[in-house]
């Protein structure tokens, strides 16, 4: 069946889908300086992965760090953490980053892709455009989106895709039609970065109004907005994305320094308030379309 791109995903009436929870667990940013709770080695992103496991997590969203706690993009790290995580949790949806804030070039940026066996990803992050940070800019450009697209097809592995302003959603609609992009498609909306698209209500759903049809969303809050994004997709019908990657602290007044466990603890406590169910690796996996584990 044809994929309409410009058709709004229908919601329930009547019953939201099972919340995914997507941990993101350390980022390209943070050091021991910044939090006693980030992990850096391969064993603590591991022993971390399996803790959100048990609190809630269907995904984890993994970036590899090196001995001197930088940022790494080769595979050979992102083996021993995958490999890590499936002996601890079989079942866990395993995202790799392939992110360009540091690394640029696409034999780094797809290294992580070419991973097989029990250490191949079933998901890698794929951002649709540029964008700056506070004090770098991560450069995407078209090229380097349909190449990073290609060999995740090629692999058999399910973009995470990023979107962070309205240009990014267009360039997913434009990738959709153009066949660059197939189904499944799990996109996250990243907004409350200083230089990209306002964490606001009335954005997020204008976001979701023009999200492709077929497409399972969630919202990821940077900083101060990671429990109102969250809150607002679990109320819309979305999924979450958290961690300490996105946000350090538990308060905006940046008092009570975060956990990843603790914050997909609060997830799970505030989506059974709301009356959402938490889902499970397994259901996660039917929901996006990855095969079983």
């Amino acid at each position: 069946m044809e994929t309409h791109p410009d058709l709004i995903r229908p919601y329930p009436l009547t019953r939201y889908p099972k919340l995914i929870i997507n941990a993101a667990l350390t980022g390209m940013v943070a050091t021991r300086k910044d939090s006693a709770h980030v992990p850096l080695t391969a064993d603590e992103i591991v022993a971390d992965a399996a803790r959100c496991r048990d609190a809630g997590t269907a995904i984890v969203h993994l970036h590899a760090r090196g001995a001197d706690g930088e940022p790494v993009c080769e595979k050979a790290y992102y083996r021993e953490i995958i490999e890590g995580v499936r002996d601890r949790c079989p079942d866990l949806i395993v995202c790799a980053s392939t992110s360009g804030r540091i690394h640029n070039a696409f034999a780094q940026r797809s290294d992580v892709l070419t991973l097989t066996g029990r250490a191949r990803p079933d998901m890698a992050s794929l951002t649709l455009g540029s964008l700056n940070f506070p004090k770098s800019a991560s450069v995407t450009d078209p090229d380097m989106i349909r190449q990073l697209a290609e060999s995740m097809k090629a692999a058999g592995i399910v973009p995470e895709l990023e979107v962070f302003d309205t240009s990014m959603l267009y360039t997913m609609k434009e990738m959709i039609r153009t066949g660059i992009l197939t189904p499944p498609f799990y996109c996250n909306l990243l907004l409350g970065s200083l230089f990209s698209t306002p964490a606001t209500l009335f954005n997020l759903a204008c976001l979701v109004k023009d999200m492709p049809y077929e497409t399972l969303w969630a919202a990821a809050g940077i900083g101060i907005f990671q429990l109102k994004m969250n809150t607002a997709a679990i109320l819309m019908g979305g999924h979450v994305r958290v961690g300490l990657e996105d946000s350090l602290y538990y308060d905006a007044e940046k008092t009570q320094p975060a956990t990843n466990p603790g914050l997909v603890e609060r997830i799970v406590r505030l989506a059974e308030t709301l009356g959402r169910e938490v889902a499970s690796p397994a259901e996660a996996r039917e929901m996006i379309g990855l095969a079983p584990a």
